[in-house]
């Protein structure tokens, strides 16, 4: 759904105040109109000051972020919708500490806004499968500790990246941190991923066998100076990535890597909309039930 480009001065003045925030959500989450749940009744009022619509008719309160991204947030919704407008805008993204000094908040209220942001990115992009010739290859990032590189370094953590071809370079991409690269984990993160039968060229890593299961599987054993002739994009996916987590956040604990490759993936695949983004993702986090993301390992 394509959606109109906003800016700073466009964004304030149709989310400056609470209240507007609040009818926003509301017509979101009750895009038929509000219904009591207990009585039925279509008539409300709303208490600006607990963000609660009591009905008119048996006085029931019904919280309008319950249920929500926002479930029981103490931060004002105005705030929140700068967090999103902020998180979109800025291309390399900002840090809990950024965003923290931006909107007033404490370092611990801007991490977790972030959290969930980027959960409501996963889960729109969770909705796309990758199609047509893919590309498919892993990389390790993280760790503290200087040493060896790739496959069996100290402290890193394996990631297993995804890029559909087209004609004009990149599709969509999509990434995965995992506990290690084996069948299993390769094999579930292809089910969740892509649509089955596609073709999916890779190295000639025996974990990466399993893609012949659903797929038609090209692979072929490259020299480490030859890979990126054969997987040119997914390579440029990986340094791209690996760019934006040193670039913003300087690097990024194995904790917190999944919702970091949830954010680059999320911006990557809406990069010829980037004027409409702020919206975009405005609309992904006010429709955007909280679910666990399928975990790989």
């Amino acid at each position: 759904m394509k959606m109109p480009a906003i800016s700073l001065v466009e964004w304030q003045k149709k989310f400056g105040t609470e209240k507007t925030c609040t009818k926003v959500l509301a017509k979101v989450r009750w895009s038929q109109g509000f219904q009591c749940p207990v009585c039925g009744s279509q008539n409300c009022s709303l208490i600006m000051t607990r963000n609660l619509y009591q009905c008119s008719s048996c006085k029931h309160q019904v919280s309008v972020t319950a249920g929500t991204l926002f479930h029981a947030t103490k931060i004002p919704l105005v705030k929140w919708f700068w967090a999103i407008y902020l998180t979109a805008s800025d291309k390399g993204g900002i840090s809990a500490l950024r965003l923290s000094k931006q909107i007033g908040i404490s370092w611990p209220s801007a991490r977790s806004i972030l959290k969930k942001i980027r959960m409501a990115m996963a889960h729109r992009d969770s909705i796309y499968r990758l199609e047509n010739l893919i590309e498919f290859d892993d990389t390790y990032v993280g760790g503290k500790r200087a040493g060896k590189r790739g496959r069996g370094a100290e402290g890193k953590r394996p990631v297993l990246v995804a890029v559909e071809t087209r004609a004009k370079g990149a599709g969509f991409v999509a990434m995965q941190a995992v506990d290690t690269v084996s069948k299993k984990s390769v094999a579930d993160f292809l089910a969740f991923h892509l649509k089955s039968g596609q073709t999916v060229r890779t190295d000639a890593l025996p974990a990466l066998n399993s893609v012949a299961k659903d797929h038609v599987h090209e692979k072929k054993t490259t020299p480490p100076n030859k890979t990126s002739e054969w997987l040119p994009l997914v390579h440029i996916m990986i340094g791209n990535m690996k760019k934006f987590l040193n670039g913003t956040f300087h690097g990024v604990s194995s904790q917190y890597l999944q919702e970091y490759l949830d954010e680059f993936c999320y911006r990557f695949n809406r990069r010829f909309w980037e004027p409409q983004l702020p919206l975009r993702l405005l609309n992904a986090c006010l429709a955007h039930v909280p679910f666990k993301i399928a975990e790989f390992h």
